[in-house]
């Protein structure tokens, strides 16, 4: 007789959505320099292919709060799986089959993208649903895995390139595919909670006329902006505090990126009950004003690798962190608020790169000057943070 699946595989199904979300988000900038030669695309054209995938999740995150409830849980992250498999097997499939290898590319990239924000969007309030103790420490665990996916997919897919050739990426592609194809499968039997019964949940209207979800918001933009305003360039400082290549410095910068945060999430969610986690979200905020210092200001590129480093272990908290703190204080908030949530934090991933950039620009192509600009980014989560401490204080009886 089988056995009935519990709340503890629904949080496993949850786990194996965030890798699949790394999978489509970090697969396809792998690959740029095969699509490049292969398919003769410029490489300006195919790096805007990181820029579709992040609008059309910022428009997933942006609608989902109006869908998602009507049409239930289950179906949304059976779409979600079912969206991300048919892109990445279209990655492999539509270049050649169609006309234009790059308008090929470019469905692959929508279809995975619709099912990466929805992933984004509903797999954080299917788990804080879960009847779990310490739910804290339970949605920093869930968070972590993303970083694990995210060195996974770069130090599997690199060897997998190495061993069976550049030409055999259309298999890598639907290689990864069955993860989202066997998750849906998982999520298809898992049990879901609702976080709030139907019509029950506080509408966008009524989140947005809170000061304190205002504080969240700002804590989200900041540490999207602070996480990504860093990592985009951990690939430049291996490089240059290593002097190794460019293609090894793109696998160690960022796998060195993701391995931090991933474990700034795991000690919290094995060290939760003893942390306080709005203190630790401060700490935090300091180490990475102190990180972005050490790699701005730093005369030694080793050391500003070690800084980009300490960046990543300063912001694993914060996304996690900021999901928890409004979860306890609204707890009507619904899917609602998770969206709003995510939305703001994919607003923040954005400006966090695009800040640094234009202020390198306008100093002369100096990334350090850029890089010191971006402090604004954990000053505003401390701000924030010191902000909401207080109003909780206040507002606590």
């Amino acid at each position: 007789m089988r056995r009935a699946l519990t709340y503890r595989h629904t949080i496993r199904a949850s786990q194996l959505g965030y890798i699949t979300q790394s999978v489509v988000n970090n697969l396809a900038p792998l690959l740029f320099l095969i699509f490049q030669q292969q398919f003769a695309i410029p490489l300006s054209r195919i790096t805007l292919l990181i820029t579709f995938n992040f609008c059309i999740q910022l428009l997933i995150d942006s609608l989902s709060a109006r869908f998602v409830d009507r049409i239930g849980y289950r179906a949304c992250i059976l779409a979600a799986h079912i969206f991300c498999a048919t892109g990445l097997i279209g990655m492999a499939v539509l270049p050649h089959i169609l006309p234009s290898a790059y308008a090929g590319l470019l469905c692959a990239v929508v279809c995975y993208a619709i099912g990466g924000g929805l992933i984004e969007v509903l797999i954080s309030p299917i788990v804080e649903a879960c009847p779990t103790d310490n739910k804290q420490s339970v949605m920093s665990m869930l968070h972590s895995f993303y970083c694990w996916g995210t060195v996974g997919v770069v130090a599997l897919s690199t060897l997998f390139l190495r061993a069976f050739s550049k030409s055999s990426w259309p298999v890598l592609c639907c290689l990864w595919a069955l993860l989202p194809i066997g998750n849906a499968f998982f999520f298809a039997h898992v049990p879901l909670a609702r976080l709030t019964e139907e019509g029950d949940g506080m509408s966008p209207r009524q989140l947005f006329a809170s000061k304190t979800f205002w504080l969240f918001v700002l804590l989200m933009v900041a540490s999207g902006a602070s996480e990504q305003g860093m990592s985009q360039w951990a690939s430049a400082f291996a490089e240059s505090a290593l002097g190794v290549s460019k293609t090894v410095g793109d696998l160690l910068g960022p796998c060195m990126f993701s391995l931090c945060m991933g474990a700034a999430r795991l000690f919290y969610a094995k060290q939760g009950d003893s942390i306080s986690l709005l203190q630790f979200i401060m700490l935090s905020a300091v180490l990475c004003i102190a990180a972005y210092l050490l790699v701005a200001l730093s005369p030694v590129p080793a050391l500003s690798l070690l800084g980009c480093a300490l960046c990543g272990l300063s912001v694993g908290i914060l996304w996690p962190g900021v999901f928890s703190l409004a979860s306890a204080r609204f707890p009507k908030g619904g899917t609602a608020m998770f969206a709003l949530l995510a939305l703001a934090g994919d607003v923040g991933c954005g400006s966090g790169p695009s800040l640094v950039g234009w202020l390198s620009d306008l100093c002369g192509d100096a990334l350090k000057t850029g890089l010191i600009g971006a402090i604004l980014f954990p000053l505003l989560a401390l701000v924030c943070a010191l902000l909401y401490r207080r109003e909780d204080k206040r507002t606590t009886p």
